[in-house]
């Protein structure tokens, strides 16, 4: 399960936030002060796991040691603190990956605590929100662009809140690998890397440069980089401009290799990849008229902090992202409540023998409130069709294994669930999945004639492997298709690893 707390983070207690970037590996540790996080410690290495992604989608070996010493070392860092007090994100290069599971569970173990998988908008997302809380109050939209090794997202937004997102597959490292191989640095190599940039841009600039932004910061260490050496080489004295990009353009191909790149105000360890970066911040100004940015300090581990404390205060984007969902599929709001407070009063009485939790409650009434999602699209197979919407849309808050589960749940729900569907989920979501399935499925069985009435008394026991529904006998004989429906379940329940006893009293 994701480190979800449904108590507010008090004063004075840690909380950590890891952001595992192609580039870059950064963990943060903060203290939360008057209902801010205040980081005390940071830790920082160049693990450069996008120069280790082959393009079968397999990881060279070196690398992937050397992204689980990094871990290792933040893990022992973490060391003591709850998991719901840590949010730890991959981003571009594992997303990449052809089996990122098994680079994940050896992720986890090393860092120990759970890692998500975020897509490229919900990375945007959070990018802003970390770049928004560390920049002054405004009311005018604003765009931020933070380029990484693997990847560059682009945002525009007003206050916290995030209006356009979007992400290309250009990042510093993968532009300076393919563009300028062994390192040479030409005129030609760059109009080529300038020109296919460009491109990948022109799905979205015309509605960006529309948007109105008004002000325009990068967030990246790509960008902090070049802040530095344009100030240094006196190219610009307030942020970077567009002439600033185009004069360290000259002055890197003047040089004509990037190993032997000597730039004032670059460090040693932004050499290698500093001409992707470059390239690709040259392309975005032209693309989107900017003609100044300025650097922002805080980025996705400050938005990382920021979003765990607001799903601890009650905040929490995901219940926005469902419920935007389901008016986007015109879900009939009156029956999925009726099976969403079902299931909740079922969920009730044996989330104590489940060991089932406030997060797991919360899992429930979110797949009760999408459970029919599909039915936009067909009734017949409509639980696949849920799921399909479920695994591919953008849902602001959740990470990929986090929307896989609620997917997983909802294609389940009914007909006969497919065991390969929760074997295909990370080990620590399988039990979560087999038990909020098996209580939806019984809600919406009691909630089949999709009309206001009263439930009888019901009693529902559970064991690790066994549920015992108890209802009245006087209410089974006055509904003879339920107690159909309710010994026919008894074979779908085998599927989930649990055998349903149905006894009256």
């Amino acid at each position: 399960m994701s480190s979800v707390d449904q108590t507010p983070i008090r004063d004075g207690e840690l909380m950590a936030a890891v952001d595992m970037g192609s580039n870059s590996f950064h963990m943060v540790v903060a203290r939360v002060e008057h209902g801010e996080p205040r980081v005390i410690d940071r830790l920082r290495d160049s693990v450069r796991l996008a120069a280790g992604l082959r393009s079968d989608g397999t990881l060279e070996a070196s690398r992937r040691a050397r992204a689980l010493s990094c871990l290792a070392r933040f893990g022992q860092r973490l060391a003591g603190l709850p998991s719901l007090r840590v949010r730890a994100v991959a981003t571009n290069t594992v997303r990449r990956l052809a089996s990122p599971h098994a680079f994940l569970m050896a992720a986890e173990a090393a860092l120990g605590h759970p890692i998500e998988v975020v897509s490229g908008r919900e990375e945007g997302r959070l990018i802003f929100l970390g770049a928004a809380h560390g920049l002054p109050a405004s009311r005018e939209p604003r765009l931020v662009i933070d380029v990484g090794g693997g990847s560059t997202e682009f945002i525009i937004g007003r206050g916290l809140a995030p209006l356009h997102t979007e992400s290309i597959q250009a990042g510093c490292i993968a532009s300076t690998q393919r563009f300028f191989p062994g390192g040479k640095l030409t005129r030609k190599r760059w109009q080529k890397a300038y020109s296919e940039i460009g491109v990948l841009l022109q799905q979205f600039d015309e509605d960006y440069r529309e948007a109105g932004w008004q002000e325009a910061y990068g967030s990246s260490g790509t960008a902090k980089s070049i802040g530095s050496v344009v100030q240094a080489m006196k190219f610009s004295d307030d942020g970077i401009t567009a002439s600033a990009i185009g004069s360290l353009r000259d002055a890197l191909l003047e040089q004509g290799q990037i190993s032997n790149l000597k730039l004032p105000g670059l460090n040693e360890d932004r050499v290698p990849i500093i001409a992707g970066g470059v390239v690709i911040f040259e392309a975005a100004f032209a693309a989107l008229g900017i003609e100044r940015m300025r650097i922002c300090e805080s980025s996705m581990r400050e938005g990382l902090l920021w979003d765990l404390l607001g799903r601890a205060g009650g905040s929490d984007p995901r219940t926005a992202s469902i419920d935007a969902l389901a008016t986007r599929y015109s879900v009939d709001r009156a029956q999925s409540r009726r099976v969403e407070s079902t299931a909740l009063m079922l969920f009730d009485q044996v989330a104590k023998a489940w060991k089932l939790d406030a997060e797991a409650r919360e899992w429930l009434s979110w797949a009760a409130r999408v459970h029919e999602i599909g039915l936009a699209i067909a009734h017949s197979q409509h639980h696949h069709h849920g799921a399909y919407i479920l695994r591919h849309a953008d849902l602001a808050g959740f990470s990929r294994q986090e929307q896989q589960l609620l997917a997983a749940v909802v294609q389940m729900h009914r007909r006969k669930p497919d065991k390969t569907v929760v074997l295909a989920l990370p080990q620590r979501h399988r039990a979560l999945a087999r038990h909020i399935t098996a209580l939806l499925r019984l809600a919406v069985l009691f909630r089949r004639a999709r009309r206001a009435e009263s439930l009888p008394p019901m009693r529902l026991v559970a064991t690790s492997q066994r549920l015992r529904l108890t209802l009245p006998l006087s209410w089974l004989e006055q509904h003879p298709l339920s107690e159909s429906d309710l010994r026919q379940e008894q074979s779908p329940m085998g599927e989930l690893g649990l055998k349903l006893d149905l006894s009256s009293s």
